[in-house]
């Protein structure tokens, strides 16, 4: 099998691919950059690490600061991301944090619609923002945002453990009460039975409940990448 020419094609061809290596994940984009000089040359140029997702790094690899720093000073949204959650919800910087995090909301990071518009809503009580998450990929989404489990629950504020309390006191009964979605008596309605308790017929109203819930019960900052304050 003959192997593709790539180095023949037009630099901007070449840059594309560049582009779309980022795009894939970190390992393709320095697989392609040790290829040839020319590769290396394009690999290092402004704007590729714009369309790198830090997120999709393994966890066994370290992620160094300056290359954070050149992710971040080209507006790479996973970091956009990152540094807006670890400002709002570690650092209580929340007018820094919220439009951080709006700004990668408008680059169209999916993990960001979700972190934006589940934060709007239990800080603020701003459901409409609820609507900009897909709801055919709402499971999806939210599974991805609640799969990094670095913070281990110590790096939230007070003020989240106490929207989490009001959550659980004032709004939590109100799932348990709606009698939709083949519905599961449970003797201790908790937050902990959210997800087991009805299938997929649930009313909207309900689903929304219970994606809150998750996202109290199981989020965490991103505490990895610490101190975000210094890039």
């Amino acid at each position: 099998m003959k192997i593709f020419p790539l180095l023949e094609l037009p630099e901007e061809i070449q840059a594309v691919v560049v582009e779309r290596a980022a795009r894939n994940s970190i390992q393709d984009l320095f697989g392609l950059k040790a290829s040839s000089r020319s590769m290396k040359a394009l690999a290092e140029r402004r704007g590729v690490y714009h369309f790198l997702d830090v997120l999709s790094v393994p966890w066994g690899l370290n992620m160094p600061y300056e290359l954070l720093k050149v992710c971040y000073a080209e507006g790479n949204p996973s970091t956009l991301y990152i540094k807006g959650v670890k400002f709002f919800y570690t650092f209580d910087l929340k007018e820094e944090g919220l439009s951080l995090m709006k700004r990668a909301v408008d680059a169209g990071y999916e993990r960001a619609v979700y972190t934006h518009a589940m934060t709007r809503v239990i800080f603020w009580g701003e459901g409409k923002y609820l609507s900009r998450i897909p709801r055919e990929s709402l499971d999806r989404i939210g599974k991805l945002v609640r799969s990094i489990k670095w913070g281990w629950g110590l790096w939230h504020t007070p003020e989240f453990k106490e929207r989490m309390a009001l959550f659980i006191s004032h709004i939590l009964p109100k799932f348990y009460s709606c009698q939709c979605g083949n519905h599961v008596e449970r003797d201790c309605p908790c937050l902990w039975h959210i997800d087991v308790t009805k299938d997929d017929n649930m009313c909207p109203h309900c689903l929304w409940l219970k994606e809150i819930g998750l996202f109290l019960r199981e989020f965490e900052p991103v505490s990895l990448y610490r101190d975000t304050r210094k890039w």
